[in-house]
Protein backbone atom coordinates (compact mmCIF):
# COMPACT_ATOMS: atom_id res chain seq x y z
CA UNK A 1 0.00 0.00 0.00
CA UNK A 2 1.48 3.48 -0.91
CA UNK A 3 -1.19 5.41 -0.35
CA UNK A 4 -2.02 6.88 3.21
CA UNK A 5 -6.18 6.50 2.65
CA UNK A 6 -8.67 6.17 5.51
CA UNK A 7 -12.27 4.98 4.85
CA UNK A 8 -14.29 5.88 7.50
CA UNK A 9 -17.28 4.41 9.07
CA UNK A 10 -18.76 6.47 11.61
CA UNK A 11 -21.75 6.29 13.83
CA UNK A 12 -22.28 2.83 13.73
CA UNK A 13 -25.10 1.61 15.93
CA UNK A 14 -25.14 -1.65 17.63
CA UNK A 15 -27.41 -3.41 20.43
CA UNK A 16 -25.12 -5.57 22.80
CA UNK A 17 -24.65 -6.92 26.01
CA UNK A 18 -21.52 -5.33 27.56
CA UNK A 19 -21.30 -4.02 31.16
CA UNK A 20 -19.69 -4.90 34.94
CA UNK A 21 -22.77 -5.30 36.73
CA UNK A 22 -24.75 -7.64 36.94
CA UNK A 23 -28.23 -6.58 35.66
CA UNK A 24 -26.42 -5.23 32.30
CA UNK A 25 -25.73 -8.81 31.63
CA UNK A 26 -29.11 -9.56 31.54
CA UNK A 27 -30.57 -6.43 28.67
CA UNK A 28 -28.75 -5.14 25.38
CA UNK A 29 -27.68 -1.61 25.45
CA UNK A 30 -27.08 0.66 22.44
CA UNK A 31 -23.30 1.04 20.99
CA UNK A 32 -22.19 3.59 18.67
CA UNK A 33 -18.77 2.49 16.76
CA UNK A 34 -16.71 4.77 14.75
CA UNK A 35 -13.78 3.25 12.76
CA UNK A 36 -10.82 4.62 10.58
CA UNK A 37 -9.29 1.83 8.30
CA UNK A 38 -6.19 2.26 6.43
CA UNK A 39 -7.26 1.50 2.58
CA UNK A 40 -5.69 2.40 -0.67
CA UNK A 41 -8.57 4.48 -2.34
CA UNK A 42 -6.38 5.02 -5.47
CA UNK A 43 -6.95 1.71 -6.51
CA UNK A 44 -10.32 1.89 -6.42
CA UNK A 45 -10.58 5.59 -7.70
CA UNK A 46 -8.40 4.31 -10.60
CA UNK A 47 -10.95 1.03 -11.58
CA UNK A 48 -14.26 2.38 -10.00
CA UNK A 49 -14.55 -1.05 -8.47
CA UNK A 50 -15.76 -2.12 -5.17
CA UNK A 51 -12.98 -5.20 -5.90
CA UNK A 52 -10.14 -2.23 -5.26
CA UNK A 53 -11.43 -1.21 -1.80
CA UNK A 54 -12.32 -2.10 1.65
CA UNK A 55 -16.04 -2.87 1.50
CA UNK A 56 -17.61 -0.96 4.17
CA UNK A 57 -20.90 -2.28 3.90
CA UNK A 58 -19.30 -5.41 4.36
CA UNK A 59 -17.03 -3.85 7.55
CA UNK A 60 -20.13 -2.72 9.25
CA UNK A 61 -22.68 -5.79 8.60
CA UNK A 62 -19.12 -7.76 10.02
CA UNK A 63 -19.43 -5.09 12.90
CA UNK A 64 -23.04 -5.82 14.14
CA UNK A 65 -22.61 -9.71 14.11
CA UNK A 66 -19.65 -9.32 15.82
CA UNK A 67 -20.81 -7.04 18.89
CA UNK A 68 -23.97 -8.87 18.80
CA UNK A 69 -22.72 -12.07 19.58
CA UNK A 70 -20.65 -10.64 22.42
CA UNK A 71 -20.72 -11.04 26.14
CA UNK A 72 -17.70 -8.29 27.68
CA UNK A 73 -18.20 -6.80 30.98
CA UNK A 74 -16.13 -3.70 30.07
CA UNK A 75 -16.32 -1.45 26.54
CA UNK A 76 -12.29 -1.86 26.45
CA UNK A 77 -12.19 -5.75 25.79
CA UNK A 78 -14.98 -5.28 23.07
CA UNK A 79 -12.88 -2.42 21.41
CA UNK A 80 -9.96 -4.53 21.51
CA UNK A 81 -11.09 -8.23 19.79
CA UNK A 82 -13.31 -6.27 17.71
CA UNK A 83 -10.32 -4.29 16.24
CA UNK A 84 -8.58 -7.54 16.10
CA UNK A 85 -11.47 -9.55 14.22
CA UNK A 86 -11.76 -6.89 11.77
CA UNK A 87 -7.76 -6.62 11.18
CA UNK A 88 -8.09 -10.29 10.57
CA UNK A 89 -11.37 -10.91 8.81
CA UNK A 90 -10.62 -7.97 6.33
CA UNK A 91 -6.78 -7.91 5.94
CA UNK A 92 -6.99 -4.16 7.58
CA UNK A 93 -3.31 -2.94 8.31
CA UNK A 94 -4.19 0.00 10.79
CA UNK A 95 -7.37 0.99 12.31
CA UNK A 96 -8.84 3.81 14.52
CA UNK A 97 -11.82 2.31 16.53
CA UNK A 98 -13.54 4.55 18.75
CA UNK A 99 -16.81 2.95 20.77
CA UNK A 100 -19.38 4.31 22.73
CA UNK A 101 -21.47 3.68 25.88
CA UNK A 102 -24.12 6.02 25.04
CA UNK A 103 -26.12 7.14 28.96
CA UNK A 104 -23.84 4.84 30.88
CA UNK A 105 -22.83 7.68 32.81
CA UNK A 106 -25.16 10.21 34.16
CA UNK A 107 -24.73 13.87 32.82
CA UNK A 108 -22.71 12.92 30.29
CA UNK A 109 -23.71 11.91 26.30
CA UNK A 110 -21.82 8.40 26.48
CA UNK A 111 -18.77 6.71 27.96
CA UNK A 112 -16.15 5.05 25.60
CA UNK A 113 -12.64 4.39 24.77
CA UNK A 114 -10.94 4.95 21.65
CA UNK A 115 -8.16 2.67 20.40
CA UNK A 116 -5.43 2.25 17.19
CA UNK A 117 -3.92 -0.93 16.29
CA UNK A 118 -1.83 -1.83 13.52
CA UNK A 119 0.65 0.49 11.65
CA UNK A 120 -0.59 3.14 9.42
CA UNK A 121 2.26 2.43 6.81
Amino acid sequence: MTAADTILLTGLEVRATVGIFDWEQQIEQTLRIDLEMAADAEAAAASDRIEDTLDYKAVAKHTQEFIAASRCALVETLAHRLAEELMREFGIRWLRLTLRKPGAVRGSRSVGVAIERGKRR
